[in-house]
């Protein structure tokens, strides 16, 4: 499954023609409220030198590139998680994403009206993330009361998931969403099966003026100052999505022209990759190179799966050589008679950069 990010906002902060610069897609982009009043779902692939240096080198038959599904979900008013505007449907479609990419308006513009007033970023911030955390602390509260009843009838049973939903409960009362509870690993797999919304990573995108891409004015600072400069990347979206429609050689003109080295979307799948803690593996098999991303600190058998579950359940070994090396020597074969391929375990865990080949006996 790939990664994928919702993209979320208020309407009219520009999340379609985002989605449409990442995904060179047509999404409608109009400046009207619920212009999307239904997801649209993009698939980007991941730019990565790494890989195209490893495709010149072994000339396979095939190089796949890593891939990030990108969701454009229908803008959220104030009252959402209770019905308003599109309401659930829009809390559902985010429910299914593992991190979100939270567009906010950074620019003045009379033609594009804002639909709270006047521009104020940190506001337009508290509206989605307040509604939610109301639509977690009903989700939160209603399990909590249903497992405490289940447990009265069966006092037996272990508490653990009731004691961990009351938590998180008390947690969104007072305002703090789940993903800022600092809950360890067991926790959070006590509760996954509700898929909390405030539970996922958020990235902040800060919609700016052409000539604003270093995020100078106070509307970046004020959300930088909040958040952190990890978590908010500045990116023009009517700039972004003029440059995907360009060819090359233009694109990069035009980016000259602004001070930009990249495109703002690299930067944000970068920075998607870095709030996920995602590192990239290789396998090379039947001709065919390809990219994986996989969390960092991830084992073996866990990278074996993310190719086929079967790979997993027949694990036998996964041989490792580092790209650099396979760069150096040109093919596996070499690096074997260099003694640069080392055996490994189910519970090798995969660095950024390994190049494996997996072994494991098919089911049946």
């Amino acid at each position: 499954m790939s990664l994928s990010i919702g993209i979320i906002g208020l309407p009219n902060v520009g999340k379609s023609s985002l989605f449409n610069a990442l995904t060179r897609g047509h999404a409608p982009a109009s400046n009207y409220p619920f212009c999307t009043v239904d997801k649209n779902v993009g698939i980007v692939e991941v730019a990565d030198e790494r890989l195209d240096r490893l495709n010149a080198a072994l000339q396979p038959q095939e190089c796949v590139r890593a891939a990030i599904q990108f969701i454009d979900i229908a803008g959220l008013v104030r009252g959402a998680s209770k019905g308003e505007g599109l309401g659930n449907m829009f809390l559902g479609h985010i429910r299914e994403v593992h991190a979100v990419a939270h567009v906010v308006r950074c620019f003045e513009d009379p033609d594009v009206p804002h639909v709270a007033g006047e521009l104020d970023p940190l506001r337009d911030v508290e509206i989605v993330e307040t509604e939610l955390a109301l639509a977690d602390l009903e989700t939160a509260a209603k399990a909590a009361d249903t497992r405490g009843r289940h447990l009265k009838a069966h006092p037996k049973e272990s508490r653990d998931q009731y004691e961990a939903l009351c938590r998180v409960r008390d947690a969104l009362d007072a305002g703090t969403p789940v993903r800022r509870m600092g809950l360890d690993r067991d926790h959070l797999k006590l509760i996954e099966e509700f898929h909390f919304l405030t539970a996922k990573p958020v990235l902040f995108v800060a919609n700016v003026a052409e000539h604003d891409l270093a995020g100078a004015a106070e509307p970046v600072r004020a959300l930088r100052e909040r958040f952190g400069d990890d978590h908010v990347v500045c990116v023009s979206a009517r700039l972004e999505a003029e440059l995907a429609d360009l060819e090359p050689d233009e694109r990069q003109a035009l980016m000259e022209e602004y001070g930009e080295h990249e495109p703002g979307v690299a930067r944000l799948i970068a920075a998607g990759y870095r709030l996920l803690g995602y590192i990239t593996f290789y396998t090379i098999a039947h001709n065919k190179l390809r990219a994986w991303e996989i969390v960092a600190g991830s084992r073996a058998e866990e990278a074996a799966a993310k190719i086929h579950t079967d790979m997993e359940a027949g694990f036998i070994r996964a041989e490792v050589a580092h790209y650099s090396d396979v760069l150096r020597h040109g093919s596996l074969k070499e690096l074997r008679a260099h003694g640069l391929v080392r055996a490994e375990g189910r519970d090798h865990v995969v660095a950024d950069g390994d190049v494996i080949e997996f072994h494991f006996k098919a089911p049946g």
